[in-house]
């Protein structure tokens, strides 16, 4: 008989995955309808899926090219890469090949992932379990680096003005790796990791000191010249930062860690010699400081437009300043195109070759700014000359010139020009702590023994160190769960008069937020020492009966010393290099550099209009140097990288400070926002006598609550103050405890609309002991707030007020007036 015909089979899985599928699309459309929502929240909640599928497959489609690119360089080549995707040494003469070296290095690497994994899990997963009780369940499940090795696309090894007794040589590296590390912390569930990550950089390499034995090297060290570009695809619930916007923002956070060890002035050193003086070679002593006066440009395009571009407008310029990796930004001058900062920047400078000054100006917009103009300095030539007071006509740009001042200033290691050097920055009779600097302090914190247990007996603290000079203020990394730290890391400080100023040195446990010792050290101590250098351990105060923190402090005196020079002297080299395109910022890999035209070296550049006439530089006798055959950059960040750099390029828009630089001075050698104020009280005034508080009053209540162990100071109003628009002001308080000027600390009030006598009264708190807090000062400013994107804001009024008085623990209450710069305050009432 026939067997009966088969049962109809059902797939069941793919039926309910199915099902599962259609629930999920439609279940959010019926909440929406049940809800009463409008269907564009589906419009949008689609528009999102896109950008981010759009956003992660451009990430995925870079990294295929980049490894298609370094798997076959040739065949690429062959394929018409456009040369901005080429390698450095296609585009430099002095970059050569080293496909011996890649072959090494891929020979090597899976012993380098070997020691990559070792390190991860020896090192980092223990550091990160101990870090908080939260994680003590964190570790790696899988680690690892992938195949392809790490690359480098090009060498430069530089032989003139470097030590005889030193090798130098710059790496262009990039890795682009299709790793996986993934982690969980099980006691919350939670999964996350990385499948791959790309870095792209110029890592320096020192050998240094060459001796006459074997091995011939006596220690190596590594570092990045600026921070390498970054770009990490994330998987698990790290997920989440692939999003735009996140994405931006973990690079950028995991970018400030690469530079916390990785990026000058920090470095990677490797002794293969005892003798070798490790701490002498891991922070070096700056080459230099470089001062930049940024005074003035002229004739700068029109970027503002009315009417969709019928109507050209003006722009609204500022500056950006990069020497490494220092950054500073200048304020905006709002709608001129001569605009005059006047402004004052100090930088260290401790590499060159190497090292350049990158200046790029900006016309702020509410969107995205547009481009000005940009300049770049050699800073060899800089050096050589010791004092240039030009303009710079600007680059990429048809029109614009920049009037700069740059100062080389030599540390020096005696006193004996040190009353010089104070007299010409007016250091002599003032009492400010801040303003030009006559010296710089290198400090170099080792260690600390015998350590306090903190608040809980027989518990190891989590120490730090707060170090602090003026209103400055710096802190070390934490060492977790120890009395006897090492933290091997090294820290400047610029000092406006070492004669007066002091160095105070806090170690705290930062689990407890409790003090586990102190001292002060006044510079002046440092000027009587030999070659201005102490190192030993000091005692630490109010500590245990044996704490002592070991460290080696250096003094060098920043004296500028100006050569004699005939009157028709010419510089003998180029000090101005061709900068970067704005395409070459945009670009991925190393991008063709346009030259600018080479101007009559005869014939003198003209002097700015806005001139004054009692300048001492005289700009209309200098004449502008020629410009030389163009000297191409050897930063990987605008070389080799097979990123889209949009995330990474220098738009101001990616700075992680927004806010513009404090100058450390101006003509009148007052911060900027007091110059801006002293003008305002200027058009103010009008012949007219404004009395003995043209800037208005603050009442504040100030006491120390020793049951609380906190500062307290009550904002109860301000008088009088002075009117930003016709219709007034929305003046705020912002407070600071000096000389913590961290986010965290810093104290406002709300804003009180359209008025001169707002009243606040509104207290606020600092966690701080009263021993402590006499050493501290009170910052106080009330400040303009406006609106959003308002143009009328700034600075109303400062007040500093130091609170070393024995009546602090019972408190006041008194009216102060508002100045300036905060100096010299006194109670009205």
């Amino acid at each position: 008989p026939e067997s009966p015909p088969p049962l109809l089979s059902v797939d069941v899985t793919g039926l309910v995955s199915q099902f599962a599928r259609s629930f999920v699309l439609i279940f959010p459309v019926y909440v929406l309808g049940y809800l009463g929502l409008s269907f564009s929240w589906v419009l949008i909640a689609l528009c999102g899926l896109f950008w981010i599928r759009r956003h992660r497959g451009g990430k995925s489609s870079r990294l295929g090219r980049a490894l298609a690119f370094l798997e076959d360089e040739e065949e690429a080549v062959r394929l018409s890469v456009s040369s901005a995707d080429l390698p450095a040494w296609v585009h430099f003469p002095d970059t050569e090949r080293a496909e011996w070296l890649n072959k090494t290095v891929k020979q090597m690497w899976p012993f380098i992932c070997q020691f990559i994994e070792k390190l991860f899990r020896e090192t980092i997963e223990p550091a990160v379990r101990g870090a908080n009780n939260h994680l003590s369940t964190f570790s790696f499940t899988k680690i690892d680096i992938g195949h392809q090795p790490l690359r480098i696309n090009g060498v430069k090894v530089y032989t003139e003005n470097v030590d005889k007794r030193q090798i130098i040589l710059d790496l262009q590296i990039s890795f682009v790796g299709n790793c996986e590390i993934d982690l969980e912390i099980k006691r919350y569930f939670c999964r996350a990791g990385v499948k791959s990550i790309q870095i792209h950089g110029t890592m320096r390499v020192i050998l240094e000191p060459l001796i006459g034995d074997m091995p011939l090297i006596g220690a190596l060290s590594l570092f990045f010249l600026r921070k390498p570009l970054l770009e990490i695809n994330w998987t698990g619930l790290t997920n989440l930062l692939d999003v735009p916007g996140l994405n931006g923002l973990s690079d950028t956070i995991i970018l400030d860690i690469i530079s916390n060890y990785l990026v000058l002035p920090n470095r990677i050193t490797v002794p293969l010699v005892s003798e070798v003086q490790i701490a002498q070679l891991r922070f070096p002593i700056p080459k230099g400081v470089l001062r930049i006066h940024f005074i003035e440009a002229q004739d700068l395009e029109g970027k503002d437009t009315y009417l969709k571009g019928i109507v050209k407008g003006k722009s609204d310029p500022y500056g950006i300043i990069r020497v490494g990796n220092q950054i500073f930004q200048s304020k905006v001058i709002k709608e001129n195109l001569n605009p005059k900062w006047n402004e004052v920047y100090e930088a260290l400078v401790y590499e060159h070759p190497g090292q350049e000054l990158e200046i790029e100006l900006f016309d702020e917009d509410p969107d995205k700014d547009d481009f000005l103009g940009s300049l770049m300095i050699d800073l060899i030539e800089v050096e050589k000359e010791r004092l240039l007071d030009e303009w710079f006509t600007l680059d990429e740009v048809s029109k614009g010139k920049l009037h700069l001042k740059l100062e080389w200033l030599t540390l020096m290691p005696t006193a004996d020009n040190l009353d010089k050097v104070l007299t010409s920055i007016r250091a002599d009779k003032d009492q400010a702590n801040d303003g030009l600097s006559s010296a710089l302090l290198i400090l170099y914190l080792d260690s600390a023994r015998n350590l306090p247990s903190g608040k809980k007996i027989n518990s190891n603290p989590n120490p730090l160190v707060l170090l602090s000079v003026g209103h400055k203020a710096q802190e070390s990394k934490i060492r977790y769960k120890t009395n006897e730290p090492v933290w091997e890391e090294n820290f400047t400080f610029f000092v406006h008069n070492p004669k007066r100023q002091e160095l105070e040195v806090e170690v705290r446990d930062e689990q407890h937020q409790c003090s586990l010792g102190n001292f002060k050290l006044p510079l002046s101590q440092l000027l009587e020492s030999e070659d201005l250098t102490m190192h030993q351990r000091f005692h630490l105060s109010n500590s245990g009966p044996n704490s002592t923190i070991n460290m080696k402090i250096a003094l060098r005196v920043l004296s500028l010393e100006k050569q004699a020079r005939s009157p028709d002297h010419q510089h003998s080299a180029q000090v101005k290099r061709p900068s970067l395109s704005k395409d070459a910022r945009k670009s991925s890999f190393k991008p063709q550099v346009p030259v600018s035209p080479t101007p009559d070296p005869n014939k003198p550049v003209p002097a700015s209009p806005g001139t004054d006439s009692d300048k001492k530089t005289d700009t209309a006798e200098k004449s502008q140097p020629p410009n030389a055959s163009p000297q191409w950059p050897t930063d990987l960040s605008r070389s080799s990288s097979s990123l889209h750099a949009s995330n990474f390029s220098y738009s101001p828009s990616h700075l992680s400070v927004k806010e513009p630089t404090p100058s450390i001075a101006s003509d009148i050698s007052l911060p900027i926002a007091t110059q801006e104020l002293r003008q305002r009280l200027r058009q103010l005034e009008n012949g007219t006598t404004l009395g003995q508080s043209p800037l208005g009053q603050i009442q504040l209540t100030i006491r120390h609550s020793s049951q609380r162990n906190k500062l307290i100071v009550v904002v109860h109003s301000c008088r009088n103050l002075i009117a930003f628009s016709e219709e007034g002001s929305d003046p705020y308080v912002r407070m600071y405890l000096l000389p913590d000027k961290r986010r965290s600390g810093r104290r406002k009030t709300h804003v009180s609309k359209k008025t001169l006598n707002p009243v606040f009264d509104q207290m606020f708190d600092f966690s701080v002991s009263l021993p402590e807090v006499q050493r501290r000062t009170l910052d106080v400013a009330v400040k303009n707030s406006g609106g959003f994107l308002s143009k009328d804001k700034g600075l109303l009024g400062k007040l500093l007020i130091p609170l070393a008085s024995e009546e602090l623990a019972k408190g006041w209450t008194q009216w102060y007036d508002l100045t300036e710069d905060g100096t010299r305050p006194h109670g009205a009432s």
